[in-house]
């Protein structure tokens, strides 16, 4: 891993939208399959899913398991921060709240990272990366609006997304000091069993999932997409720019995730892009060049 990781290049910048592309569609895919599904049921079937597509992936490439407890130590650690607690909280909060303002509260995750790094002593707490984060963050309140329906119990949903924000943020934290040299098809795969493995004991204590019916073909599909495509795939793209840039920098995809989806219902479905969304966008690209901070090196060069 970079011992600087303030930068990112271009490659990694496409990569990065990429993520937002594959991660934006999780939020749909909830939506969808939470309507016949029990939310920790989803997530074991996400994780499990994103698993065994990845596996025979892993066995082309030649890449063997973790030996032993401490060889899945590191995998156990990150599956749990980075995928047991989280997408359990995120897909809770759905149940309570609209997808629009979770991708918005999902937004906070490079504030958290940039704290936790900070308190940890992995990172100085640059105040031009917390100006960037809070400032793009505003850009995601801008481009989504505040027009969302009140439900009962939103606090506890806001709570819910706010805590697996925050779960993503000591992910970072642990991809940092865990997962040097790991190969990323292989550091996605095993993170992924550990946390099917986990979810299998979570979701069969609390929802028993085999007594309930079998879901529809919609909801499959919604499963299929969010374990194939939001996990499986974007776990590979996610690792993949934590080796070259860093753990902090990957984080900065949930500030894209609101951009991306507006563009691709605009490119995809035509739907109009009010000025709103337009000044959301460059609000955000701004926060990404703070953020990213050679523009504001050139300038005092």
């Amino acid at each position: 891993m970079p011992a600087n990781d303030n930068r990112i290049d271009a490659r990694d910048w496409s990569l990065l939208a990429v993520l937002s592309v594959l991660w934006g569609g999780s939020f749909f895919f909830n939506g969808a399959a939470l309507r016949e599904l029990p939310p920790l049921t989803l997530v074991f079937l996400r994780v499990a899913l994103g698993a065994a597509i990845l596996l025979p992936l892993l066995r082309m490439q030649g890449i063997g398991l973790p030996k032993g407890m401490t060889g899945w130590k590191p995998f156990v650690a990150i599956g749990l921060l980075n995928n047991v607690i989280p997408f359990s909280l995120i897909v809770i909060g759905q149940t309570f709240i609209p997808s629009g303002l979770a991708s918005i509260l999902n937004a906070t995750t490079p504030l958290f990272t940039v704290l936790v790094m900070a308190a940890a002593r992995e990172e100085r707490l640059q105040m031009r990366r917390v100006a960037g984060v809070a400032l793009g963050l505003a850009g995601v309140i801008i481009l989504r609006g505040w027009g969302i329906e009140t439900r009962a119990g939103q606090g506890i949903g806001i709570l819910l997304c706010l805590g697996g924000a925050f779960s993503y943020g000591l992910a970072a934290l642990a991809a940092r000091r865990l997962l040097k040299g790991s190969p990323p098809l292989g550091t996605a795969t095993f993170q992924l069993m550990a946390s099917a493995v986990m979810m299998a004991v979570v979701a069969g204590a609390v929802e028993q999932p085999w007594h309930l019916p079998m879901p529809g073909l919609t909801t499959w599909l919604a499963v299929f997409g969010l374990a194939g495509l939001s996990t499986a795939l974007a776990y590979i793209v996610f690792f993949q720019i934590i080796r070259r840039s860093g753990a902090t920098n990957v984080m900065l995809v949930t500030l894209l995730i609101p951009v991306t989806a507006i563009l691709l219902g605009w490119l995809v479905l035509g739907e109009p892009i009010s000025l709103r969304e337009i000044a959301g966008a460059i609000v955000i690209a701004s926060a990404l060049l703070v953020i990213d901070g050679r523009v504001m090196l050139r300038r005092g060069a």
